[in-house]
This record gives structure tokens, C-alpha cells and sequence, in this order.
């Protein structure tokens, strides 16, 4: 009882805000038709003021919309709140004839977020957006190395059929870009476990040792997790640049998922001090 005498202040509150602020727009229904109202963001909850109307909208999967209908009575509203917390009112009337059965909503017709923006959401969403450009250069640099016929030499390695090799390093920006083939020759399927690089360092001395330190990519462009018998996939692993010593390399790791066709394919210092 108490939940909705509070969804019902809100709805109140909100409504008489937007009254305050703007006028309206108005929703027409009935009851012989379904009327659909599409929102820019999935809605999280649908209210409306009066029995008459009913608004439905799935409530365990969160669906981009909704349907009105209405029966005869006294003109209410329509209160949505979407995934995002954007805030969208309306007026909502019967009308017995329907000249419009499909409304789609602009993100411009919310009055509000029920969320206040404050100095602090505001950073996070630009340090997002920063993301998401990034992410974005990364897809289409990777897309544009994949299509280039660029190779950097002959650094290749096999295990029964499974070949790694490494067609290019490519340096951009603050990163590197390695271009990798996978083929397989064999007639079984390949279940690729994990592919990591790692740089080893060559311990000089009486008691020589090697030290390996992985290094995590910060980005991965179409790595497969299968390939096929006969099939041949080429990806991209973006990492933040770096130079190697004469005593240090660089190991890629393949690792088949239950089974033993493992490869480590070294790559001397001169291929990574040296990108293209």
C-alpha cells in the first residue's frame, strides 16, 4: 500500500511539474485497438492515473515498448520511465475512433531524469564517451590493417596441422597492432583456450633463467574462439606500445582447449623496436 501511494505522489508531482513547465502532448485510445508508443530507451515502468486506462509493457524483459488502451471516462495521464531514467508524461484520452495507432517517442519529449546530473555524472559521461571513441578508432584501424596485405616478415610457427603466425606489427598513436593468422591444416576443429603475449627476459650469469611477464591487450579485434577444419582467421591485438631490449623477446602463447596442439612462437626485438 505504502509503494503505491508513493508511485502515485510521484506521478502526481511529476505531472504537475510538466503542466507547470509545458503543455502536454495528448495520447488517444480505445478499447477496440491496441495503440503502440516506441521510446528511444527500454521501458523499466509504465503507470497510469486512472482504471480506464491500461498500459502494458513487458516486466521481466525490457522491451523498447508499450500498449495503451482505454475505456470510456474521464481524461488521465501516462507516466514512463525508461532503463535510463528519462521521464516521459502525457494525456492520455478515449476517443472512440483512432486516427493514430503508433506513436514514436523522441528522447526530446522527456521532461526530466529522475536521476539530478551533477558535476560527477557528468565527468563519467564524458570519460564514457571517451571509451567509446576509442573503442571505435580501435574497430576501424583493426578493420583497415585486416585488409591491407602489409607484412612485417616471416614469423610463423605449427604443431600438428595448427599454424600461428604473426603477419604484421603495426605502431599507431600510443599503441601496437599485431596482426595474427590462425590456419588450420588438421581435420579436427580447434577450441582455442586463451592466445596471451608475454615478454621474456633472457637472466644472463652462471645460472641463466628466463622470467616471463604477460602483457594485457586493451583491445581484441574478431578473436575466434573455434576454427574449423580447413579454415584460416585473421585478428588483431591492440596493446600499449613498448620496446625490447637484446636480452628480452616476445612470446605469443596459443592453448587449445582440451587438447594438445599448444604453440609458443617467439618474435625477436628487432620485429617489435622496428613497426610498421
Amino acid at each position: 500500500m505504502k509503494a503505491t501511494i508513493l508511485i502515485m505522489t510521484l506521478l502526481i508531482s511529476v505531472f504537475a511539474k510538466a503542466q507547470t513547465n509545458s503543455v502536454l502532448d495528448t495520447i488517444y485510445a480505445n478499447d477496440t485497438k491496441n495503440v503502440a508508443l516506441f521510446f528511444p530507451e527500454p521501458i523499466r515502468q509504465g503507470i497510469t492515473g486512472s482504471d480506464n486506462f491500461v498500459f502494458t509493457y513487458n516486466r521481466e524483459k525490457e522491451q523498447y515498448f508499450g500498449l495503451l488502451q482505454a475505456k470510456p471516462g474521464k481524461e488521465s495521464n501516462l507516466l514512463v520511465v525508461n532503463r535510463n531514467g528519462s521521464i516521459f508524461s502525457y494525456i492520455v484520452r478515449y476517443k472512440k475512433q483512432l486516427s493514430k495507432l503508433n506513436y514514436f517517442i523522441p528522447l526530446s519529449d522527456s521532461i526530466g531524469n529522475e536521476k539530478p546530473i551533477v558535476t560527477d555524472s557528468i565527468k563519467a559521461e564524458t570519460s564514457e564517451k571517451s571509451i567509446d571513441n576509442r573503442t571505435y578508432y580501435y574497430q576501424k584501424f583493426c578493420s583497415y590493417l585486416l585488409n591491407r596485405k602489409q607484412r612485417i616478415g616471416r614469423i610463423k610457427k605449427q604443431n600438428k596441422g595448427i599454424v600461428l603466425s604473426v603477419e604484421n606489427i603495426v605502431f599507431d598513436k600510443e599503441e601496437l597492432y599485431f596482426v595474427i593468422q590462425i590456419e588450420n591444416n588438421s581435420t579436427l576443429d580447434y577450441d582455442m583456450n586463451f592466445l596471451n603475449l608475454s615478454i621474456e627476459t633472457r637472466q644472463k650469469g652462471k645460472k641463466k633463467s628466463l622470467q616471463r611477464l604477460y602483457q594485457e591487450p586493451i583491445y581484441k579485434h574478431n578473436l575466434p574462439s573455434k576454427i574449423v577444419e580447413g579454415q584460416t582467421i585473421r585478428f588483431v591485438y591492440v596493446l600499449p606500445k613498448f620496446s625490447l631490449s637484446n636480452d628480452r623477446r616476445a612470446i605469443f602463447g596459443l592453448n587449445e582447449k582440451d587438447g594438445e596442439r599448444n604453440i609458443e612462437l617467439k618474435i625477436s626485438h628487432r620485429y617489435i623496436n622496428n613497426p610498421n
